[in-house]
């Protein structure tokens, strides 16, 4: 069963909102979202007289940033830092306090915990009558409003608190209430309206004053999701390209494995299979990484449908029941009844049609009763294709017409009423032109009228008339010129700022994407020794940097950043290509550069940052960075096995074993020594595992000494 549509453990401020189950069990994790909202976006955003506020305020979001990476660390800090609160503490920061630990507590698959702080927080918010926050909950309300009259009714709620919405400051209220919009529209199978709603998110993510990333991200991995249920894998591919446009695996580890089961959905939609299993090996090893139940429990479900498409059958069992038994475990219905489906057809391959087909049918039944049509479809798809294949044509003859019938329900009326809204639309268009032509029409007439009653007067001044001309038209050209002048000038403007970063005026990522895709086309004579030196990837990260904007100020921060672009602009080639990756992240791309250059040029990246203080006004500032490197191709292995993207993830994690080994240095990966068929599986998710076996040559690159600090 391949069901992209319910990646548990979203915590993002876009995840659509899928379970319309009566149970408590769904609308608590739904509501739970709206919760994590308040706290990322909300109540972040209010102004802080009081420096106590300020202070807790600063170390709540300390332990969110703590929790993006490990979220059981998160989890420990946050429940210290709430029992260490005074009776008198703000009201807002235990608002906060309860909001983050709740969502935390839901990633950590401990759910009745997280529905104890739920109420906890329902509670507080309406005894501090906060209006942001209440407006968060009545713009849930409308699930339960959908579930007990329809869709109707429950957009009639949602339009009746438009308004309110309207004239509420916080980013964060506009966000969640066109969210939900798009979550019904999509329900609803109203994809066009979703995606209205989803790009009316990305403006709002420009107003956010923190978390911006996350929410990018989020948004992104929900348009990807949307494109999903449009059966449109081309496009969802490219939205999870924008995700990842802005952050990396190290900086938002929970959203980089929403995005990798996307994409590992998406190439299973376009018959990658081998590279979607890479997605969701990637997933499933972050999530056991962070102890995230929820994205564990999903990935090992789309591993299992992996090895249903390559009849594995026997694999393909024991990763189902293993998802299984973990949403069990975390009391997630609809985690049990998809991995349910996918151990019936399991079952089924391996001749166990009846046992098979028995636990398929339970999990239709669910499906059926939480109106959730988009499952159910592709559910039958593939249960039509088990009896097919066991020679049971008239039960896969019965299931296909099922199957037809829902497909015409969600996708032709849905197309018939965007073709509709197009129509109106364009009819609208067509009047509008009518009116105006028929206006210009009549002014026309009128002048025409007017320029004969003056025809004589005309005639006498016409030797006056043409000096004016002239000068006229003189002046016209001056300011035409000069307007183009202007416009050539924007235009110039409007291009570099596409692809480059404002405050560096370094490359972007976006810029980096579309040179590597028209990259010359790679073809095996290129990769031979000798023949053409390889190209090279340096992925750097400044050290400590959140201590250095926390300690000095964002200000600071932001000179600091310039100040690491000028630096490495000094020690590249002019043919080397300098990219801010994002945040605090750098990028180099050194083409056609030999191993002795690369690891000379690292040495001059680590000694040009690090050797010298930063000087910001009376401040002397030490900064230092941590990089990871590597050539493309790797080690001779073919591009259609480990391309720059695969190549590029690897120096990441090679960046990561620096800071985990003490920073100021870098790591870079040599050649493999064993054949790559064996090595780059391990080498792709775990790069500690294939340095301890011996599977690959590792550079490591010193950084200068540091001088002992005392700030």
């Amino acid at each position: 069963m391949r069901h992209p549509f319910n990646l548990a453990g979203n915590l993002a401020i876009c995840s659509e909102d899928k379970k319309l189950d009566a149970s408590s069990d769904e609308k608590y994790n739904s509501l739970l979202q709206i919760i994590v909202l308040a706290a990322l976006l909300l109540i972040g955003n209010a102004a802080q007289a009081d420096s106590d506020l300020t202070t807790d305020m600063a170390r709540l979001d300390a332990i969110q940033a703590v929790a993006d990476k490990n979220n059981d660390e998160g989890l420990r800090q946050l429940i210290e830092f709430k029992n260490k609160l005074p009776s008198n503490v703000d009201p807002k920061v235990r608002l906060e306090t309860l909001s983050i630990l709740s969502g935390l507590y839901y990633d950590a698959g401990k759910g009745s915990l997280g529905k104890e702080t739920v109420n906890e927080f329902n509670a507080l918010a309406k005894t501090m009558r906060d209006e942001d926050a209440l407006l968060l909950i009545e713009i849930f309300d409308s699930f339960d409003i959908f579930d007990k009259s329809g869709g109707a009714d429950a957009f009639a709620h949602l339009e009746k608190l438009r308004s309110r919405v309207v004239k509420s400051n916080s980013a964060g209220v506009q966000m969640r209430f066109h969210s939900t919009l798009a979550s019904l529209y999509s329900i609803t199978h109203k994809f066009d309206e979703a995606l209205k709603q989803y790009f009316e998110m990305l403006k709002l993510t420009e107003r956010l004053t923190k978390r911006q990333v996350q929410a990018r991200m989020g948004t992104w991995s929900a348009i990807s999701t949307l494109y999903l249920q449009m059966k449109d894998p081309e496009k969802a591919l490219d939205a999870t390209t924008e995700a990842l446009a802005g952050s990396s695996m190290t900086i938002a580890p929970k959203a980089y494995i929403e995005i990798c089961i996307s994409r590992g959905v998406a190439l299973t939609m376009l018959k990658r299979n081998d590279d979607a299993l890479k997605e969701y090996q990637t997933a499933l090893k972050i999530g056991r990484e962070e102890n995230l139940p929820y994205t564990v429990a999903s990935a090992l479900f789309n591993i299992a449908d992996q090895y249903l498409i390559k009849k594995d059958f026997k694999r393909a069992e024991m990763y189902a029941r293993d998802a299984m038994a973990k949403s069990e475990a975390i009391e997630d219905k609809w985690g049990v009844a998809g991995a349910r489906v996918n151990v019936g057809f399991a079952l089924g391959g391996q001749g166990k049609i009846a046992q098979g087909a028995e636990l398929v049918n339970q999990s239709l039944d669910y499906f059926r009763k939480i109106h959730a049509t988009t499952d159910v479809e592709v559910i039958l798809g593939e249960f039509s294709m088990m009896y097919e294949n066991a020679g049971m044509y008239k039960e896969a003859l019965a299931l296909v017409r099922e199957q037809q019938k829902l497909s015409d329900e969600i996708f032709r009326s849905d197309r018939a009423k965007a073709v509709a809204l197009l129509q109106e639309q364009f009819d609208a268009e067509h009047r509008k032109k009518q009116i105006e032509i028929l206006a210009k029409d009549n002014a026309l007439k009128d002048a025409d009228i007017q320029n004969h009653r003056l025809q004589q007067i005309v005639a006498l001044l016409a030797s006056l008339v043409a000096l004016l001309a002239g000068a006229f038209i003189y002046m016209l050209y001056r300011r035409s010129k000069k307007l183009n002048e202007q416009l050539q000038e924007v235009n110039l403007q409007l291009e570099f700022h596409a692809v480059r970063d404002p405050l560096t005026g370094l490359h972007n990522r976006r810029s980096f994407i579309a040179l590597m895709a028209a990259r010359p086309g790679r073809v095996e004579v290129e990769r031979r020794e000798g023949h053409v030196n390889p190209d090279c990837m340096i992925l750097l990260d400044i050290d400590h940097f959140k201590h250095i904007n926390d300690t000095w100020g964002h200000a600071v921060g932001d000179i600091v950043l310039k100040e690491v672009a000028t630096r490495l602009r000094n020690v590249v080639r002019d043919e080397d290509m300098l990219m801010r990756w994002g945040g605090e992240e750098f990028l180099i791309f050194s083409p056609k550069s030999n191993p002795e250059q690369i690891t000379s040029l690292v040495e001059r990246v680590l000694i040009a940052i690090g050797d010298t203080p930063f000087a910001v006004g009376a401040q002397h500032i030490p900064v230092t960075v941590t990089a990871g490197f590597i050539s493309v191709p790797f080690s001779d292995v073919p591009e259609d096995v480990c391309d720059w993207e695969r190549a590029l993830q690897i120096a990441d994690m090679a960046l990561y074993l620096g800071k985990t080994h003490g920073r100021n240095r870098a790591y870079g990966l040599s050649r493999l020594l064993v054949n790559h068929e064996e090595a780059i599986p391990t080498l792709t998710h775990d790069l500690a595992a294939a340095i301890q076996h011996n599977m690959v040559d590792v550079i490591e690159v010193l950084g200068p000494v540091q001088e002992p600090s005392g700030g």
